[in-house]
């Protein structure tokens, strides 16, 4: 018979890197070193603050910059605690020396006096607020503009003169303290779950490894783009924690296979052929999915969402690059040497037959295959209940830890003046006839007078009154729901009230932003939703050649992610077990989270199904027994998912423990739903429901074989031919 052309990635290049392993060595190293020069040199800074085309808060900024330039910066506020009260002689004389201090900071062009001012001193006299004016929004201000402002506020700050700074400039300045520490705990746990699965220190170290040096020149690379598009100062975390996860489960596929075909007598290289020609083909088709689903981001049409799943793309495009090109001659080093340093009372084989846990549990399910699937079912739209209360925001810096000054500002503003005051509306107003101004002057009484609105400030003109701002105050807090109906309900009333009065309003700020965010999130979510499942669906149709596989993936995917979003809501909304991972204050679920753990999510649960069905589909077209493949297949990959999954969900879990309510998020939502689509789904729901279907779930009607193109991620040949290089001892 015929062989088929050889793959340069699956074939020539494993041949390759075996007869040079060195070399191939050498070159990642000196492509490493080229990363990090080119880091040091025209790296950027990543900033929590972005823009919003086609938005009214974006329009508000536009119009602030293009005829009231002093006030479309951003602003930070810092705030004074005095107990001898700020109208003391001695605290006063303090605050004119800060307010002083302040103008003096780079970027600032105003700083407002507490004294004589509405509302900028608590009613007991004990708290004042400043307000600091930057020239710039927070993502184009320099880098120590923020540091500076936290520099001077540790150094002037006493027990009986406390300062804190709150505000978008101080937000994107603290970043997460407790990144490192959430690192090592994740790669200390996989280090653990590895040990386990291949009882070899040796063969622990090489997913670990290659896994680093993704994420590392991952990270590199992302930290060059931050000077050419804004990424938020979670992004590096949040990159970690993908990298890390898809990193070491794409090159545990591969050392499992390659150990494999030692253990079956081949070589060290046609093993390492062999494992590329399989599992390579596995990594790049999951890994693939991953990236279409980042990059389906795009879709939404939101930059800084985009933006953020390019980075992650990023990530697991060059996890996928160093497991396929790096690996082989990392094994071809290692040799017969993966099982060295075995871990006593740790002996694991190479693959498991048809004595192991998977097979016997297959059996067992398939014994009962319909109250398998009842009860899995039923479990899952249970966890799923509470997504039907989701709450979509942001949270606001209420739920920084204490260490923060945000958060300290935060809370003293909260007990001085009200919660509102940590959240200011602001209302920027075009004037086109002179009428208008007098149309501006009457507004704050009108908007004060709105439910929810705690006071309006007098309105601030440029200097030939085309522009003014008006400041509205909330009663409740930037994150509450209540906030997000009072900024719908001012557009409402703006609208009417400057209707035919030659003036134009638009409602604007960091609150009212988030809340447009979220709801051009909101009207996009269905978009890549469709896209995401529509995609993944004809590729799992083209690689398996089947209708039912790829249709019970999707539904069955659906299902885990919003059992994910349950549990989500059910942490960070009602507050169920939230203490145990350090949150003090429940809120809403970001906006842009359930965008991109649906990607993720749908990416990374595709791994699974690739690892587990191609096995069974191999099984089936060498039995015919449909029955007898998924039990053999689920026997051939239980080990590998459970492994897979243990240290995603240990990766994710250790991230919960940041300090920052975002990646907390993430790292719940991610762990639940890798736990749940690696047990209920993979090990219950897939044998259960294959041996309902039985041969049906391999069909595939002639008409619709003609016009899907064939996608393989199986080898041309079961055993490699011999590589033409020296042979092992």
């Amino acid at each position: 018979m015929q062989r088929p052309p050889r793959s340069f990635v699956f074939d020539t290049w494993p041949r390759t890197a075996a007869r040079h392993p060195w070399w191939v060595l050498g070159a990642t190293a000196l492509a490493l070193a080229a990363l990090v020069f080119a880091y040091s040199v025209f790296h950027g800074s990543y900033s929590d603050a972005f823009s919003m085309k086609g938005t009214e808060a974006q329009q508000a900024v536009d119009l602030l910059q293009a005829r009231f330039p002093q006030q479309a910066g951003d602003s930070a506020t810092v705030v004074v605690r005095a107990p001898a009260g700020v109208n003391d002689p001695a605290t006063r004389a303090k605050v004119a020396g800060l307010i002083a201090q302040l103008k003096a900071l780079p970027d600032v062009v105003d700083v407002t006096s507490p004294y004589g001012g509405q509302n900028t001193t608590s009613s007991d006299g004990t708290v004042a607020r400043i307000t600091v004016q930057y020239a710039k929004k927070a993502r184009d201000l320099p880098p120590g503009a923020a540091s500076a402002l936290l520099a001077l506020r540790q150094q002037v700050s006493t027990p009986s003169f406390q300062v804190e700074a709150g505000g978008p400039v101080v937000a994107s300045a603290e970043r997460g303290s407790l990144g490192n520490l959430t690192e090592l705990i994740g790669i200390s746990v996989a280090i653990l779950v590895l040990l386990v699965a291949f009882g070899s220190v040796v063969a622990m170290g090489l997913p670990i490894i290659t896994a680093v040096v993704a994420l590392v020149s991952g990270l590199l690379v992302i930290g060059v783009g931050t000077r050419f598009v804004g990424l938020p100062s979670f992004t590096p975390q949040f990159g970690a924690m993908i990298g890390l996860g898809v990193g070491i489960d794409y090159a545990l596929l591969i050392v499992t296979r390659y150990r494999e075909g030692l253990a079956r007598g081949l070589s060290i290289d046609n093993a390492i052929v062999q494992a590329s020609a399989t599992a390579g083909r596995s990594v790049l088709f999951a890994g693939s999915t991953v990236v279409i689903a980042m990059l389906g981001l795009w879709a939404v049409g939101i930059r800084f969402v985009a933006d953020l799943g390019t980075a992650a793309a990023v990530i697991v495009a060059l996890s996928v690059a160093v497991a396929l090109f790096v690996m082989p001659a990392i094994l071809k080093v290692v040799g017969h040497n993966i099982d060295r340093w075995q871990v006593p009372g740790l002996r694991v084989t190479a693959n498991e037959g048809e004595s192991g846990f998977g097979y016997r549990l297959s059996r067992m399910i398939q014994r009962v295959p319909v109250p398998a699937l009842v009860v899995s079912l039923a479990l899952l739209v249970t966890l799923s209940i509470p997504l039907f209360s989701i709450q979509l925001g942001s949270s606001d810096a209420g739920n920084n830890p204490t260490s923060y000054s945000s958060r300290r500002a935060y809370d003293l503003l909260s007990a001085g003046f009200g919660p509102g005051f940590n959240g200011p509306i602001i209302v920027a107003l075009r004037m086109d006839t002179a009428a208008g101004a007098a149309a501006v002057s009457a507004l704050p009484a009108e908007l004060a007078s709105l439910p929810g609105v705690k006071a309006a400030s007098a309105p601030r003109f440029n200097a030939d009154r085309s522009a003014a701002i008006i400041t509205v105050t909330p009663t409740t807090s930037p994150q509450n729901a209540a906030t997000a109906t009072l900024v719908h309900n001012l557009r409402k009333a703006l609208a009417l009230d400057t209707a035919g009065k030659g003036t134009q309003a638009f409602v604007g700020g960091t609150t009212a932003a988030f809340i447009d965010i979220g709801s051009q999130i909101a009207g996009r979510l269905p978009i890549l939703f469709i896209s995401v499942i529509g995609l993944s669906f004809l590729l799992l149709m083209a690689v398996f050649r089947s209708v039912l596989v790829p249709l019970k993936a999707a539904l069955m995917n659906l299902l885990a992610i919003g059992s994910a979003y349950g549990v989500l809501v059910a942490v960070f909304q009602w507050g169920w077990g939230a203490g145990l991972i350090g949150v003090t204050r429940t809120g809403p679920i970001e906006s842009f989270l359930p965008m991109f753990m649906f990607a993720i999510l749908f990416g990374l649960s595709m791994d699974y199904e690739v690892f587990l069905v191609s096995r069974i589909r191999e099984e089936y077209l060498r039995t015919g027994d449909a029955s007898g493949a998924v039990a053999r297949g689920l026997s051939l990959t239980t080990r590998l998912i459970t492994a897979a999954a243990a240290i995603m969900v240990a990766v994710f879990l250790s991230f919960a423990l940041g300090d920052q309510r975002v990646i907390k998020e993430f790292g719940i939502g991610l762990a639940a739903a890798i736990f749940i689509d690696a047990t209920v789904v993979r090990l219950i729901l897939v044998p259960a429901f294959m041996q309902v279907m039985g041969d049906a779930n391999w069909w595939f009607p002639d008409w619709l074989d003609r016009l899907v193109p064939r996608i393989s991620i199986e080898a041309h040949h079961a055993t490699p031919e011999p590589v033409p290089v020296r042979t092992d001892a």
